[in-house]
């Protein structure tokens, strides 16, 4: 069974992503993105593609996904830059696997 991959965010962001055949949501307000990530989840999305700013947005959703292996979400930078959420996510999660921060 193949898992689909997703993208939210805003559409400069996401829309690139079409060209990789992920199925991309644009979204701005958290009630929204909130929405469309449980929908994806449900749906059989393998991996989610949140933009830093919509993630700022729903801290609580992505929290609650972030022990689950399937959807895995992964927060990216807007086409303005990024935040550094993503980033301090990965190191987290790197520093729960391994005991310690070696990034």
């Amino acid at each position: 069974m193949a898992l689909k991959i997703g993208a939210v965010g805003d559409k400069d962001s996401v829309f690139p992503f079409k060209l990789f055949d992920f199925d991309v949501r644009v979204a701005k307000k958290a009630t929204e993105i909130r929405r469309i990530i449980d929908e994806m989840a449900r749906s059989e999305y393998g991996v989610i593609y949140v933009t830093e700013q919509c993630a700022e947005l729903v801290p609580d959703t992505i929290k609650r996904y972030e022990e689950n292996l399937i959807p895995a979400i992964v927060l990216i930078p807007s086409h303005k830059g990024s935040l550094g959420i993503g980033k301090r996510m990965i190191q987290d999660q790197v520093e729960r696997a391994v005991g310690q921060n070696i990034l």
